[in-house]
């Protein structure tokens, strides 16, 4: 049902040129305040100039508009991604190996993948690959130096895990890193290793660090050019999914020129928001809380710390012992700090008093409470509002940190759960093996947040997960695994949330965790026109349809950065 919009919204531009775009005829979910539906939209000079009934709209038609029939398409606000390795991720698909599924299936798939490389290298040449998840392998078990050496004697191997917090070398790479038996684990970080203490090739955290210390580096120049490249073809890929905007962590200055170079030569098709890596001198002379920077394109907005590590790796740090095959307990690990807690609220109580967002990637429910307890101890001590601190994945709080986030949220504008709902699909069956039953019915628990008027935003972790947004709007709703192996909904279906929820998270509320929602996240007069057109009605669908969504067409600055050629609209 059509909902009534603000006239002064729709009226006709007296007095001023016509709009150079329409879209007539379709569905337009606003995502404003009152869940409006509208049926058309009018923009002018990139920014939206009217949102109403097709005749309303049409007031808006001159001899120089394109009008656009959207044909009974559904349109949304462009989706926005609040957390993905989008430059660095893009890049790294350039350089390295895919041993991801579904091209390796098991550890035989990935030794043949390795085993093709070496065939076309000479002795001593690196093999570098990534993506490889334990639980999407027929075998269920991590890739081990073992099985890598029978294929490469004489050269390194290097595989990191999708999750990017572990990774798996073979004994060459072992002996040229100096591991063996004898090296302890270095602070935050730990060896796997066989009951003898023999490393198994498979180093966490820290511990990667051991090998990437003795990788040759490429040259500048060529890793700034593939940074680039893979900037430009992220861009186009994100706009095919009907997506506009990313905040991406860890910036440094490499890539932050590179950005630069992308936005100069026109190419940058998505807003950027991001979070630089821990250094207070460069990032306190100019990533202070949002600023305009005149055309809301690339921002650099804040800062970003790391507390704990890995589901996956079950490095995460927990209150009580991990589980494993759901049931099993690794008895005696509760993961660890990667960083000094101490320094780690420290630090965030020094970037909280200069006046600077932050935001700490925190996973297990006590890291959850050391950062929540630490920004309320930093806002205590100095009240600034405003700053919308996050919680980067908060994959599984105490009921502690959830009243504390409400509390922090209405009091402060602080302590937002930057989550990824889209991993309890891709890597969903690592994670409720390792979570085990009670915890994984904790994960993400969205409804919960609901009920105490917690906001949230939404994001991929790309190249952890695939980045399109629907699969996140499809795992909000359903909680299902990709492969089922401990059952469909091992993470229940209690915490499950409407697709309407779901849409905010991946829309206005990751706008305001970019401190852009005055200007994008919902259809509304004078916002950019950055706009989405589905083949289908996201509130219509059944559920299980959500993540099979096709984009129709995106706009960016009401421009048109993408169209689906079979999509079935038409434009004069």
């Amino acid at each position: 049902m059509l909902s009534a919009l603000s006239l002064s919204a729709c009226s006709g531009p007296e007095g001023r040129t016509e709009a150079d775009l329409v879209l007539l005829n379709g569905t337009v979910i606003t995502v404003d305040s009152q869940g409006d539906i509208a049926e058309a939209i009018a923009v002018e000079g990139g920014k939206i100039v009217a949102v109403g009934t097709d005749r309303e709209v049409e007031r808006w038609v001159g001899p120089g508009t394109t009008r656009i029939d959207l044909a009974g398409s559904t349109v949304t606000p462009g989706l926005l991604d609040a957390h993905a390795h989008f430059g660095f991720g893009a890049t790294r698909r350039l350089f390295l190996l895919d041993v991801s599924y579904p091209t390796a299936q098991s550890v035989a798939d990935v030794v043949a993948l390795v085993a093709a490389q070496v065939d076309q290298m000479e002795p001593g040449e690196w093999v570098e690959g990534a993506g490889w998840d334990e639980g999407k392998l027929t075998e269920r078990r991590y890739i081990y130096a073992s099985d890598l050496d029978s294929v490469a004697p004489d050269n390194p191997v290097w595989l990191i895990h999708t999750m990017g917090h572990y990774s798996v070398a073979n004994s060459l790479t072992l002996r040229l890193a100096g591991v063996d038996r004898n090296t302890p684990d270095p602070p935050g970080g730990s060896i796997d290793r066989y009951p003898d203490g023999t490393p198994t090739g498979v180093l966490k955290e820290s511990a990667q660090e051991l090998v990437e210390s003795v990788i040759p580096e490429g040259s500048q120049e060529e890793w700034r050019a593939g940074m680039r490249a893979g900037i430009r073809e992220i861009a186009r890929e994100f706009n095919a999914e009907c997506m506009t905007g990313v905040k991406e962590p860890g910036m440094w200055e490499g890539m932050w020129e590179a950005y630069q170079d992308v936005l100069a030569a026109g190419d940058l098709t998505v807003r950027v928001f991001v979070l630089w890596s821990e250094d207070f001198d460069r990032v306190a002379s100019f990533a202070k809380p949002y600023e305009s920077t005149g055309d809301d394109h690339l921002i650099l907005g804040g800062v970003k710390l790391y507390l704990d590590g890995s589901g996956g790796a079950r490095t995460a740090w927990l209150f009580d012992d991990w589980n494993k095959n759901f049931n099993d307990v690794d008895q005696g690990n509760r993961g660890y700090p990667v960083d000094d807690p101490e320094e780690i609220r420290e630090l965030i109580r020094t970037y909280h008093d200069a006046g600077l967002h932050v935001s700490v990637h925190a996973v297990g429910d006590r890291a959850i409470d050391w950062v929540v307890d630490s920004y309320a101890s930093a806002l205590r001590a100095n009240p600034i509002s405003g700053l919308r601190h996050g919680i980067i994945h908060a994959n599984i709080p105490t009921d502690h940190a959830i009243d504390l986030m409400a509390e922090l949220q209405q009091t402060y504008d602080a302590a937002y759960p930057e989550a990824s709902s889209v991993f309890m699909w891709w890597i969903g069956d690592t994670y409720a093996g390792n979570f085990g039953p009670e915890r994984s019915r904790r994960l993400n628990p969205f409804r919960t947040y609901l009920e105490k008027g917690i906001r949230w935003a939404q994001g991929s972790d790309f190249y952890v997960a695939p980045f399109p947004a629907r699969y996140g709007l499809w795992a909000s709703v359903e909680r299902e695994t990709l492969l089922g192996v401990y059952g469909p909904n091992p993470f229940g279906k209690d915490e499950s949330i409407d697709i309407a929820t779901a849409l905010r998270s991946y829309t206005i509320w990751s706008a305001r965790q970019m401190f852009l929602e005055d200007k994008i996240g919902s259809i509304e007069v004078g916002k950019y026109a950055d706009l989405a057109v589905w083949d289908k009605n996201l509130y219509e669908v059944p559920a299980a349809e959500i993540k099979d969504l096709r984009c129709q067409m995106t706009l960016f600055n009401g421009r048109i950065v993408y169209r689906n050629p079979d999509a079935a609209l038409g434009a004069r």
